[in-house]
């Protein structure tokens, strides 16, 4: 039988005997838990030159003595010789120090697992008797897997003095376009405080215990208001929970993100910031407009559509080469199209408006800016809707046709 222990090294003696690409491999994981470390070896491989280099540590160039391994919590012998291997495993054993035995066919008193880290979880896999390493390291992959996609039930049960508070960019919508980090946070999450237009699906996977708080905004009503929301991070990690921000897109790109981590750093709470595909590419992406095009389009203007209208955006409304993007901006077409045309952008200009992308829901309808808010009118648009204005919004740049799949082309 062999027992599995978490057991920490840092600060204590590690002596590594032999210089070679076990060792190389391997003295990594020594240096990430802190040990104090002693390469032991006449001969050093490139990695471990490097590693030895760039961390400073201390090395004997030399054979092995009896008298390296007394001061040693752990000895790790790679020498590529088993008779040295196994004579400093039977030193070690003799003075009751734990010993790693890489020699093929050999282990020693301690053996290292196949690990796989996942947050402040560690998985490690090792067989009960004999050295299968392949089968540990296939098993320990597919285990990492499933931690990366937070399928693996990965919530704290035993509450922490410290919370802790993670805005996660959720995307345009589906869960498969997360990212990989953000649903293993989502998975460890004891709260969730949620958006309108983040992924929806992901909130069913949750357990039945985690605290989902609705905080989503629709065009004119704010049930919570932003100084509230910052609040309810606040005082939900203050109470050492795990809260998890779930916005739609990107947290910094019109998400408000900077107002809530700053309010997390001025009452001293620990946050981070996933970042999320972003509206401003995807969703014209899904209606196959690309925002930049080689010979079409150099470059790309966001814009939120609640804001007045700036020179800026102007500029690159008249600018041929550059796509302009228009986030939220369905109730201020109108608006826009007006300083637009009078500021001297062709009124023939194409503009596509995609609503829902990314959803069994979404319809683009291609117009041009002169009429823009004309047709988003006839066509009843609703938001979500990004409006995409420029070259590249015009129908069958990509497909050499004059209208595609679910599209109103007016």
């Amino acid at each position: 039988m062999t027992l599995m222990l978490g057991i920490s090294l840092a600060g204590r003696r590690v002596v590594l005997v032999g210089g070679g690409a076990v060792t190389g491999r391997r003295l990594p994981r020594f240096l990430d838990d802190g040990a104090d470390i002693l390469i032991v070896a006449p001969i050093l491989s490139d990695d471990t030159r490097v590693l030895l280099e760039r961390h400073g540590l201390r090395h004997e160039s030399r054979p092995v003595r009896v008298d390296d391994v007394e001061d040693a919590w752990l000895v790790h012998t790679a020498t590529g010789d088993p008779r040295v291997d196994a004579e400093v495993a039977a030193w070690c054993e003799s003075r009751r120090i734990l010993c790693i035995n890489a020699s093929n066919g050999a282990h020693g008193s301690a053996r290292l697992t196949a690990e796989s880290r996942a947050g402040d979880v560690v998985v490690g896999v090792m067989s009960d008797s004999g050295v299968d390493p392949r089968r540990a390291a296939r098993l320990r992959d597919a285990i990492a897997g499933l931690l990366r996609e937070g399928r693996l039930p990965l919530r704290r049960r035993r509450r922490s003095a410290a919370g802790r508070v993670d805005l996660v960019g959720g995307g345009p919508g589906p869960t498969d376009l997360m990212t990989i980090r953000g649903r293993r946070l989502l998975a460890e999450a004891d709260v969730v405080v949620a958006d309108r237009l983040g992924p929806a699906d992901v909130l069913a996977e949750l357990d039945s215990d985690v605290e989902v708080i609705d905080v989503g905004k629709r065009p004119g009503h704010h049930p919570v208001p932003q100084e509230e929301i910052n609040q309810i991070l606040v005082d939900r990690a203050r109470l050492g929970l795990r809260v998890v921000r779930l916005k739609g897109g990107d947290p910094f790109v019109y998400g408000r993100g900077g107002e809530e981590v700053a309010a997390c750093l001025a009452a001293g709470v620990p946050v981070e910031v996933v970042p999320g595909l972003t509206s401003v590419v995807s969703v014209p992406q899904a209606a196959g407009i690309p925002v930049t095009h080689r010979g079409t389009a150099v470059g790309f203007h966001v814009v939120n559509g609640q804001a007045e209208v700036t020179s800026s955006t102007l500029d690159a409304l008249r600018d041929d080469s550059v796509t302009t993007v228009v986030l939220m901006g369905v109730a201020a077409l109108r608006k826009l199209v007006s300083a637009a045309v009078e500021a001297g952008v062709p009124a023939s200009r194409p503009v596509a408006i995609v609503e829902n992308g990314h959803t069994p829901q979404q319809r683009t309808t291609r117009t041009t800016l002169g009429r823009a808010h004309l047709d988003a009118e006839a066509a009843q648009v609703r938001n979500p809707a990004v409006i995409v204005i420029g070259e590249v919004a015009r129908a069958g740049l990509l497909l050499g046709v004059h209208e595609e799949a679910g599209e109103t082309v007016r």
